[in-house]
């Protein structure tokens, strides 16, 4: 079982970080791993939602769909994958610090299927890495579009 835990003070406010963060559009932009990201259901975002998520990790393709299982505009995603080779949940919180001071947390947790057993000691040390990548891509991009 994997479970890593992420965080990074932004400064912008809630709202635009959490509308930033919760677009699948946006993913392949602040996602170091990310590829693409395609709608499998009507936009807008909501519960019961499919995003279909081209990414590389570890050197290995992967293709998955995440179902949007909790959504609380500006506080919360969770997501979980519908399909692929690695059962994952992963969920985004916000908390305003100030009215333009934001904590996002990202916290991806599941079981490594399909990969060798040689790389599960070191899933979480490579995961919390790249999703502190990918926190410091969206807080560059977020601060610097103001």
């Amino acid at each position: 079982m994997v479970d890593v835990l992420t965080q990074i003070n932004i400064k912008c406010p809630i709202t635009q970080v959490a509308e930033y963060a919760t677009d699948p559009d946006h993913a392949p932009e602040w996602y170091v791993n990310i590829q693409s990201a395609e709608w499998k259901t009507p936009k807008p975002l909501k519960i019961g939602s499919e995003i279909s998520f081209k990414a590389k990790f570890l050197g290995r393709e992967l293709e998955y769909v995440y179902q949007i299982v909790e959504y609380i505009p500006g506080n919360k995603l969770i997501m979980k994958t519908a399909n692929g080779p690695f059962p994952m949940e992963t969920i985004y919180t916000w908390h305003s610090i100030n009215n333009n001071l934001t904590r996002m947390t990202l916290r991806n947790k599941g079981n490594p299927t399909g990969f060798s057993s040689l790389f599960i000691p070191f899933m979480s040390v490579m995961m919390k890495r790249a999703n502190m990548k990918d926190l410091k891509q969206i807080k560059s991009i977020l601060e610097n579009a103001r």
